[in-house]
């Protein structure tokens, strides 16, 4: 039976990739035009939730969310959620409408093909250096006065000890919120990671569960330290707790 499993996972994993990259070659010529100018982000960002569907449902996932407040046209906004899996990018896209920006780890650039649009899209991150933690800002600050939102997986990448639920936040995406007075989308994502982690033998089609949170404003808050700290604490027992909720439920 275990050497089922195995095959099973080999040529899954697989399909995966063949998954991202096809949608991108048959949609090539579009995806090109739509990143040769900034201001037609709009339009890739269309073609980039098409993608992320097609690779969702290929995969033989589902998705339900339940949104406790609705995006509003036209509004930039922070969004943020836990990170288990490379699945979480495909999710986001699938549930938010309003065209947004990833700050992700520039180590996805490597990936054939994908990594060359998301070198162009994404503001990417060096985590150990300095200088492009602070480019990562003034490009985030660039894309926010352009009016598109920012996605950013503020526990900085997937924690590395599997027994923990929910890393600790870094800073960054709370500082751009508080700096640009936007409204923080707190998302809790449950089941991504047993579908699909970054462990090669495992996971399953099946149902991913999600939830969108009551937005957390930021208008009226200084982005000094303290401020900074408590949004911050505040976003993360939200989704902790969110986690912990979904914990006890079981999924299909």
């Amino acid at each position: 039976m275990r050497i089922f499993k195995i095959v099973f996972w080999i040529l899954w994993r697989i399909w995966f990739y063949i998954l991202m990259g096809l949608p991108i070659i048959i949609m090539l010529p579009f995806l090109l035009i739509s990143i040769s100018k900034e201001k037609w982000y709009p339009y890739f960002f269309v073609m980039a939730r098409i993608w992320a569907k097609i690779i969702l449902f290929g995969m033989g996932f589902r998705y339900k969310v339940e949104r406790e407040q609705e995006l509003e046209e036209g509004k930039s906004y922070m969004l943020v959620a836990n990170h288990t899996s490379m699945t979480d990018i495909m999710l986001m896209l699938a549930l938010v409408r309003n065209p947004f920006v990833f700050v992700g780890k520039k180590e996805l650039v490597k990936i054939p093909l994908f990594g060359f649009f998301y070198k162009r899209t994404c503001i990417l991150v060096d985590r150990s250096s300095s200088k492009s933690r602070m480019e990562v800002f003034n490009r985030a600050q660039k894309r926010l006065a352009q009016g598109l939102s920012i996605c950013i997986f503020p526990e900085g990448g997937v924690p590395d000890d599997e027994s923990v639920l929910l890393d600790e936040f870094k800073d960054g995406a709370f500082r751009l919120a508080l700096e640009h007075q936007i409204p923080i989308v707190p998302m809790t994502f449950a089941d991504n990671k047993k579908r699909f982690s970054y462990t090669f033998l495992s996971g399953s089609p099946g149902l991913m569960r999600a939830k969108i949170h009551r937005f957390v404003e930021t208008k009226g808050h200084n982005a000094d330290k303290k401020e900074i700290k408590q949004i911050k604490e505040l976003v993360r027992e939200i989704i902790y707790k969110q986690l912990l909720k979904f914990s006890n439920k079981k999924s299909a």
